[in-house]
Order: structure tokens, then sequence, then C-alpha cells
């Protein structure tokens, strides 16, 4: 599997889920959390271009504000903020790739945020920084452990790992 921007959000959130989703080991599918997120990423900017899907990227949406075209990435809360900005900024990453020079904004609908995301260089840098260390855990025989983390209450891979 190759990376994609789930795949780096998962990195960030935990290494074992990464892992996991990595080596195609799928989630609980009725797992309720996931459809909550697909209702919100559907129910919501309805006047916006949605999803634009290309190898390794499925974009929420595109849509202009302020006179910009902005890529946008809907999360359902700010609790993961970090895996967040980072799938954003791969996006953007491959977009410049690309020959695209675009912006981007996290959009939490239900708290009503809109984060500015720009890919900058310190942010080019930790993201290839960041594909080495996936790669490496990528091809492990194994997930690493199990460790218990904030995320884990609210985990389609929950069953899997504390069973």
């Amino acid at each position: 599997m190759g990376l994609t921007g789930s795949l780096l959000n998962a990195y960030f959130i935990c290494g074992r889920k990464f892992w996991l989703f990595a080596h195609e080991i799928s989630a609980d599918p009725d797992w309720e959390l996931l459809e909550l997120g697909r209702l919100i990423a559907e129910g919501t900017y309805r006047r916006s271009k949605k999803e634009l899907q290309t190898e390794g990227m499925k974009i929420d949406l595109i849509h202009k504000h302020d006179g910009r075209i902005i890529v946008g990435e809907i999360k359902k809360s700010a609790k993961g903020m970090k895996a967040a900005t980072m799938q954003l900024a791969y996006y953007l990453y491959r977009l410049k790739k690309q020959g695209v020079k675009i912006s981007g904004e996290l959009l939490i609908p239900k708290e009503k945020k809109r984060i500015k995301v720009e890919l900058t260089p310190n942010l080019e840098q930790e993201l290839e920084a960041t594909f080495i260390k996936m790669k490496e855990i990528m091809n492990n025989d194994r997930p690493p452990p199990a460790k218990k983390i904030r995320f884990c209450t609210r985990c389609a891979y929950r069953e899997f790992c504390w069973s």
C-alpha cells in the first residue's frame, strides 16, 4: 500500500493503528464514530465542491473563501489536530509536487472552527522525515505493541488491540 492522507493521519494518532491500516486490516466498519464522521462530511458545506479523489488523496472538499481556492479537510472534532494538520499538509505537498500551489483549511463544523494550514518549508521537511519513519513501520512484520492512549476509547481498532 502506498502512502495516503488517511495513513498519515493514522500514523500521528497511533503507530499500531497506522500499521494495521497500512496492512489493510480493516477497522470495525460498523463503528458508530466512523459513520458519524461520514455523516458530518456529507451533511456540511453543501454549496462547496465536494470530494476530490486522486491516487493517495481523498480531499473532502474544494471551496472558495475570501476569493481564494482552498482545499478543505473536514473533521468531527479538534482532538487530533496534529494528525489532521499533517494529513492536510500531505495533500498540499502532493498538489505542490503536481504544480498546484494552494492553501488549506481544517474545518470542524460542530465546533464552528476553520483553521488555516499553509505548507511551509518546515512542514515539508517534517512530512519528508515522516515518510521515512512510516515506511520503516510499514515494512515490519508485526505491528507496534498496543499502548493505551487517549484515542483508544473511541478507536475502531479498539477490539483488535485490547481483546
